[in-house]
């Protein structure tokens, strides 16, 4: 019983840091966000194209992904759905070696009489 309780603390404490480090990354890409676009549009590093808007997309596209691991994958995809999986394949295995084993002792014997 301890062991279960110790294993959805530490869950949990695992989810809470995921949240926490995705929080920041949110905090982080606004502020870089508004800092870029505000050295572009002084042309603070000497370019005249829109240089920003590109750094930001590809920005936007990794905090999506980072978002999507935390709330979307890692949320079903933790240690009891990884437990069923390995239960379920295990039975499947265990079925298919009690059907050839089945199949061994149903079979007449091939040795001549």
């Amino acid at each position: 019983m301890e062991k279960e309780q110790h294993e959805q603390y530490e869950y949990a404490r695992k989810r809470l840091n995921q949240k926490k480090r995705l929080y920041f990354h949110f905090v982080l890409f606004l502020l870089g966000s508004i800092f870029l676009s505000l050295a572009n549009h002084f042309d603070a590093f000497g370019y005249t194209t829109n240089w920003a808007i590109w750094v930001i997309t590809v920005w936007t596209f990794l905090f999506i992904l980072h978002f999507i691991k935390v709330f979307i994958t890692d949320r079903f995809m933790n240690k009891n759905w990884e437990r069923e999986q390995i239960d379920r394949l295990v039975t499947q295995q265990q079925r298919k070696i009690d059907q050839l084993q089945k199949q061994v002792e149903d079979e007449p014997s091939n040795k001549p009489q």
